[in-house]
This record gives C-alpha cells, sequence and structure tokens, in this order.
C-alpha cells in the first residue's frame, strides 16, 4: 500500500516542477486535494487522493495502473470473492496478470460494462456523488413501454422517501428504453421501472461517461484507453 508522502515532493516525483515552485503553486491555491485547495505542508497518498493542479489531475509519473472494461455476463457475481464458490468479475479478468478490483457492481441478474481497477483515485472518481459520471442503461420489457410510463420515467420520482435525481429516458427500438442515471441507488433501474407497472426483461449497462460498452463480447475484457481514463479525470 502507498504511504503518504508531502505535497510537493508528489509533484517533483509527478515531474510536474521542483519542490520549490510547487510550494508556491500550493500556497497561491492553484492545487486541490479531493477537491478541497490545499494547503502547504498537506500529506496525501498517491493512488488514493486526487490530486488536481490548474484544473487537471496530476498522475504519477512511475506507477503503472490497470483499467479493464468488462462485459460482465448474467450469473456473474461483481466481488473479488464469492463464500458460495460462484465465479466473479474477478475470475474473468485474472488473464490480465494484475490484482484489479470492480468499480461499483452489477447486479447478479444484470449484465453489461463493469470497471475493474487497482487504481483508488480513478474509482473514486467514478463513484463519488459529487463527479456526477452519468452511467446508462438498456432495459429491455415484455411490452413496449407506454408513452405515459415513459413521461412517468422521465419524470423527478421518489424512492423509500428519497428525491431521485432526473433520469434521461428515451426509446431504443421496440420494448426497449435507454435510461442515464446521474447517481446509482440500489436496483434504482428495476425499481423505477417496477414502480410504473414495468417488468424488466433484461438490464444491461451500455455506457460509464465516456466509456462505452460498444460490440465487447459477453465475458470479454479490454484495457481503457489513456484518453478514456482521462475524460473520467477531468470530468466534474
Amino acid at each position: 500500500m502507498s504511504q503518504e508522502i508531502r505535497l510537493q515532493k508528489y509533484f517533483t516525483d509527478c515531474g510536474i516542477c521542483s519542490r520549490r515552485a510547487a510550494e508556491e503553486e500550493i500556497s497561491a491555491g492553484r492545487v486541490l486535494v479531493n477537491g478541497k485547495i490545499a494547503s502547504l505542508g498537506d500529506k496525501i497518498t498517491p493512488g488514493v487522493d486526487l490530486v488536481t493542479y490548474r484544473g487537471k489531475p496530476v498522475l504519477p509519473k512511475a506507477t503503472e495502473y490497470t483499467y479493464l472494461l468488462l462485459n460482465k455476463p448474467r450469473g456473474v457475481v461483481s466481488t473479488a470473492k464469492d463464500e458460495k464458490g460462484r465465479t466473479t468479475v474477478t475470475d474473468l479478468v485474472a488473464s490480465c496478470g494484475v490484482r484489479v478490483y470492480p468499480v461499483g457492481r452489477l447486479d447478479l441478474d444484470s449484465d453489461g460494462l463493469l470497471i475493474l481497477t487497482d487504481d483508488g483515485a480513478f474509482a473514486n472518481h467514478l463513484t463519488h456523488p459529487k463527479h456526477h459520471v452519468p452511467k446508462t442503461y438498456r432495459v429491455t420489457f415484455p411490452t413496449d413501454p407506454t408513452d405515459e410510463q415513459v413521461a412517468s420515467l422521465s419524470s423527478p420520482m421518489e424512492l423509500d422517501g428519497y428525491k431521485l435525481q432526473p433520469v434521461e429516458v428515451k426509446r431504443d427500438g421496440n420494448a426497449a428504453l435507454l435510461m442515464t442515471l446521474h447517481e446509482g441507488r440500489n436496483r434504482q433501474v428495476r425499481r423505477m421501472c417496477e414502480a410504473v407497472g414495468l417488468k424488466v426483461d433484461r438490464l444491461t449497462r451500455v455506457a460509464i461517461g465516456n466509456i462505452a460498452l460498444g460490440t465487447l463480447k459477453k465475458g470479454a475484457y479490454r484495457r481503457l484507453t489513456e484518453e478514456e481514463v482521462k475524460a473520467i479525470f477531468e470530468k466534474e
């Protein structure tokens, strides 16, 4: 596990500038740690804390992180281990040669895009509510939803007394909808559909932010591109 280091040393380790120059930038309020203005003398944990300078992430120069996109099949567990001995998402990416962990989860009966990584700062950026990284799901039903049901899904809704953030809903062929969420309540899509009288046949996550599932085969994975990773860090 990474150890805490002084912020100005982190800047030199990443090849940004000298310690003295880093101290000047920190003192001037141009450096943020996890979204808050840093102070001289602050310490951070590389790979866990997110450091930004002039609006852009400061990433370790010598550290190689692994970022994977998996097309999770239904029936596979979104955890690193399973006490019941079921196949997990980490079993499917074991050939990558690095220990990675799932970012968030998909229900056992859901499939589609799941990110796995060993970069804690990236995982935090994807999951922390303040970053509002959108997640898009393709939902299919036994019959075509009515216009009234689609309108209800797009309107303000509550679950367990919690007012949900607006959800973007549009049709995607017969008996299918694309639903884009900016938060992730427990089984939110299924519960929203149930609330308007829709039974879900299949639920597939097709995108997280700028990262799209595309034509990746079930059970297969690929590495994220450098552009995909940067775009997530720059998303606010």
